[in-house]
């Protein structure tokens, strides 16, 4: 086989994978093209059916009946409250999760003490618990704090629930980090936290923000907990959304329906735009030793 005929074969491959990729990135982008094409319709277009179809004359009405105006429970509020309670609930608990992973992921990866393994082997394993089978047992728990019912409780829900995952997480990446620099500041008198504060955190970035996108994006769109554990003044966007979705009394106003996913969806969209890049590089972080 000549150079060109090889090159000419992979340029053929090249352009099947770029074939291959415009398909699957029209598979999954078609979904999010009907939520926004069908949010700015009024609700005659879309009955009039071709939800595919651009809308004849684009409107923000149904986002802002969805905002402000929808009824969700008791009164028309909109997602509003809910979208803010959801905010309530995801920044403190990607915070706890993120600082307790790290100083868990620190200890359990540089320093050797007696049972050790085994709790990083129970840690482990709590990544893997169905959210299901703790559910009994996690309203005992917030009923005994006087928590049920409220954001706090939902902070100190998914706080826990993510520790195991940021601490692996932390734990991994930490793996690979020189012993010899936490060692010589040790010997130069620094203390477990000065290590943490000054030499492990300002090397921690990419992990950081694989540990804050993770968090977010599951807790955002937590919905199990949520309806669990919040109540009408607690609940998260994301069981509001679907309150408004399943309402069986009124009109079924889908575009306002579809504008309410849109604003629930937008967050987590917006993240991973912004930096998805980073994800992949602070994953790429932890597996390679050396």
């Amino acid at each position: 086989m000549t150079i060109n005929q090889t090159m000419k074969m992979h340029k053929t491959a090249e352009y099947i994978m770029y074939v291959i990729m415009v398909i699957f990135a029209i598979f999954f982008l078609a979904p999010l093209y009907v939520m926004v094409v069908n949010s700015l319709k009024p609700l005659s277009e879309i009955r009039g059916g071709n939800m595919l179809a651009l809308p004849v004359k684009a409107s923000f009405d149904s986002w802002h009946k969805a905002w402000s105006q929808a009824q969700i429970g008791v009164q028309a509020t909109g997602l509003k409250p809910y979208f803010f309670n959801s905010v309530k609930i995801v920044v403190p608990a990607v915070v706890m999760s993120t600082l307790m992973g790290s100083l868990g992921g620190l200890v359990l990866s540089k320093y050797t003490f007696k049972g050790g393994k085994l709790i990083f082997a129970l840690v482990l394993f709590g990544c893997f618990i169905p959210f299901q089978t703790v559910l009994i047992p996690t309203a005992r728990v917030l009923g005994f704090l006087n928590l049920a019912g409220t954001t706090s409780g939902l902070v100190l829900v998914h706080t826990v629930y993510g520790l195991g995952f940021t601490t692996l997480f932390f734990k991994s990446t930490y793996d690979t980090f020189p012993m010899e620099i936490v060692e010589s500041a040790q010997v130069d008198g620094a203390t477990f936290f000065d290590v943490f504060a000054n030499i492990i955190i300002p090397n921690s970035s990419p992990v950081i923000v694989v540990s804050i996108i993770w968090q977010t994006t599951n807790i955002w769109n937590d919905f199990l907990f949520g309806v669990s554990f919040g109540d009408a003044t607690s609940q998260p966007m994301t069981v509001a959304l679907n309150n408004l979705v399943s309402s069986s009394t009124g009109v079924k106003e889908y575009n306002v329906h579809f504008a309410g996913a849109m604003m629930a969806a937008l967050p987590t969209l917006m993240i991973y735009i912004i930096s998805g890049r980073y994800f992949v590089r602070g994953l790429m972080s932890g597996s390679v030793k050396g």
